[in-house]
Order: structure tokens, then sequence, then C-alpha cells
């Protein structure tokens, strides 16, 4: 029965091409409309680590006087941590890990010849980032906890800059000049690019390409290196002791707790190390301010989507709203238009679900049909949006479960469109339809 529906259903189209032409383009129109939209909304608010980010957390303080005055639209200067702090929760060692760490760009010299110099992105971290993370290693492995009391001299690179710099040589072992300082490589790590860079300062650009280098944050610190981030201070700090100093926040802090019990027992610490703060003077805030914040609950907090892109989704699903309204037009006139035969069919034994579901057949065709050209339109808008220069722009890819939804959607739009046509067509009197031809 389903084939003999589907060919009445084509025989219909066929008879009425340039009707038929353009309920699809506006079902192509609206599809690829939205699905441009809706494919950026769904890459900029991914999960950067699936199966790790459940067990990511950041912990946050608020160290601030009573009277500092945030900026108008600069970050929060209570999303970072100070040098004391973050040392603090270090020491206090009450997570799983726990790792401090801030971005950095530095002024790379090779050594070899036909090289110039370049600057390089990367990050200053404790020795916990790369398990915290699971940072893949090609080769070596990270530092140590002795080698960040000793600020020592290692630096580990990412797989594209070894490679550029060494070619398809060992790295590990060799020395990279950053700066004023020599490094020894000590391990090379694959291409790891999390998308948005949760762990970056809001200041930074969370879509970037990833690090490429990382130094031991207490060399960073040792050695004054540049920062990459929002420096806010609220104390009569000089620039050679801010990184160290009480009143500076600068430092992100990222840890893993794998169990509900260890979530709650780290906020309970962490109300409890303000409140023992405030006992001594240094936080003016109430201790319950400290708040412990999930890896996907941080993006929220943060509202990396842009608020032109929210808008243009908005208006993206308004006017496939508007366009299904125009389907629904056509398509009433179309299956009114019909009522002689449909009066006949339901003469010879048709029954009302058996009209509804051939008309609903028909529907479901101009959808998938809207859905082939809305997948060819979507794909023109992300190339677009590929063009424009926000870091966002080169994530702008459909992946297959998009795609599959892009298909799912103008079939059921289609669906949804010619259910009030089809139950309207089905409900005609045959009666007199018939007296009339």
């Amino acid at each position: 029965m389903f084939g003999y529906y589907l060919d009445l259903a084509l025989r219909s189209l066929k008879r009425t091409p340039i009707l038929t032409g353009l309920m699809v383009l506006a079902i192509g129109l609206g599809i690829g409309a939205s699905m441009t939209m809706l494919t950026v909304l769904h890459v900029m608010t991914d999960d950067p680590l699936p199966g790790r980010s459940a067990q990511l957390y950041t912990p946050h303080l608020d160290p601030l006087p009573l009277d500092y005055k945030q900026g108008g639209d600069g970050p929060d200067a209570s999303d970072n941590l100070t040098w004391p702090d973050a040392m603090a929760l270090l020491k206090a060692h009450r997570a799983v890990r726990q790792a401090a760490m801030a971005g950095g760009s530095l002024l790379l010299r090779p050594a070899g010849a036909g090289l110039r110099p370049f600057n390089v992105d990367g990050r200053y971290a404790t020795a916990d980032f790369f398990a915290l993370f699971g940072v893949p290693f090609e080769r070596g492995s990270g530092w140590s906890a002795a080698d960040d009391a000793a600020s020592a001299p290692v630096v580990v690179l990412a797989d594209t800059l070894a490679r550029k710099l060494f070619g398809a040589a060992n790295a590990v072992g060799r020395m990279v000049r950053l700066g004023e300082h020599d490094y020894r490589v000590i391990g090379v790590t694959q291409d790891w690019q999390p998308s948005p860079m949760f762990y970056a300062d809001a200041s930074a650009k969370r879509y970037s390409d990833g690090d490429k280098f990382f130094l031991p944050l207490s060399t960073a610190v040792a050695q004054k290196l540049d920062v990459n981030g929002n420096f806010s201070g609220w104390g009569e700090d000089h620039a050679e002791t801010r990184m160290v100093s009480p009143t500076t926040s600068w430092l992100q802090f990222w840890v893993q707790l794998d169990t509900p019990a260890q979530v709650a027992a780290y906020h309970q610490y962490l109300i409890d190390y303000s409140a023992q703060q405030k006992a001594l003077g240094s936080f003016q805030r109430p201790p319950t301010s400290a708040k412990l914040y999930g890896l996907m609950g941080w993006l929220a907090h943060e509202n990396l989507v842009p608020n032109d892109v929210r808008l243009q989704l908005w208006l993206a699903l308004g006017f496939l709203f508007v366009c299904m309204l125009n389907i629904v037009a056509l398509l009433l006139a179309k299956f009114l238009r019909r009522s002689g035969e449909i009066s006949v069919r339901r003469a010879l034994g048709a029954k009302r679900r058996d009209i509804f579901l051939q008309l609903g057949i028909e529907s479901a065709l101009i959808g998938v049909a809207g859905g082939a050209l809305g997948l060819a339109i979507a794909q023109l808008g992300l190339w677009s949006i590929r063009q424009r220069p926000d870091d966002y722009a080169k994530l702008a890819q459909m992946d297959a479960s998009m795609l599959l939804g892009t298909l799912v959607l103008a079939v059921l739009a289609g669906v949804l469109a010619g259910l009030l046509p089809a139950w309207r067509a089905c409900r005609v009197p045959p009666a007199l339809q018939l007296k009339a031809m």
C-alpha cells in the first residue's frame, strides 16, 4: 500500500512542477538557514573533552574587596585566582588531581638556519596539567612536581612545533630558545586542541589554535615571562611582584573530582578556606561566595556564544516558520483543488485515513526534496561563515549528527506543514463534490 501511495504522490507532484518547485525551494531555504546557525551553535557549545569533562571542575574564590568595581564589559576579576590562593589549593591537595595555569606568548628563536624567529602561544602550568586533562604524548613525558619546585628550565612541545623545528628527528633532549632563555625538551605531545579552550583566560580566543608549548608555571614566574590574559589588581602592586601578589588575580585553576562526595567535600573546603582567609583579614566577602563549577557549567557561566550568533539563530528559525506557513497555504490550496479526485476515491471505498496517509506521504516527499536542497544551502552558508575573521569561524563544519538532523528536520517540517491541509482534504464530503462534477 505504501508503494501505491508513493506512486500517487509522485504523479501528483509531477503534475504541478512549478508549485512543487516553489514548495521545495521554500522549505530548502528555511532548512538551510536554520541548520547553518544550528550547526554553528552546536560546534560552539560542544563538549571539549568528551568522557573526561564530567570529572573536571574549576574552583573560584572571591578575594575582591567590598568596594571593588568591575569594569563594564571586562572579565570578572574573581574568575582567576591569585598566586597565594592557587599555591594554597595546590598544597592542600584535596582533589584527585589539580593544576594551576596561565597562557603565554614567547618569541621562539630557532637554532637552525632557514627559520626566522616567530611568536608562539603556549601554556605555563603545574605538573598535573597533562594527567588532569589527558594530554596525549608522542614522545617523552611532562615534568614532575620536583621540577615545579626547582623551577626547572624544561619544556614540552606540541607535535606541530617539534616537527617545524626538528623535522622528523626526535626532539626530546634537544634545546629550544624561548624569549631570552634556553629550555630542554622533555616531551612532545600530539596536537591537542580542545574546542573551546575551556581552561584559558576569559580574554583569550577560546576557539583559536591549541597550545604549542608547555612550561612549568614556577619557571615562568621565576623568569618573569610574559603572560597572556587578564591581570586584575586591587592593591598597590609593583610590576616586579604582581605575579605573586595576593591582590592580583591571573591564574586559572582546575581539579579532577571523581564522585559527588568528592565534589561536595571540595566545595566545603573552598568555603572553609574562604572563612579562614576572612578571619585573617585577606578576604572581605562572605565565605559562601566561593564556587565550584563543572566544565560545562563553567562554559555556560562564561557565555561563550556571542549574542549576534544567538540572534541570527532565532532569525533563521523565524524564517523557517514563515516558510512553513507558506507551504501550509500552498498545500491547502493544492489538496482542496483535488477535492474531486479525493471524492472519487472515497466513493470507491477509500477511508479518511487512507486519504490522510496518501497526502501525508506527498508532504513528506516535499520535505525530503527540501531537505536535500537545504543541505546544499547549509553547506554554502557554513562556507561563508568560515570566511569570517572570527576565531570560531573555522569550526563551522557539519558533522554526521547535524547531517542526519537536517534530513529529520526537513521531513518533520514537511509532514507538519501537510497535516492541516491533509486533514481538511480528507474531511471533504464526497457526495457534494460528486454532484458538482
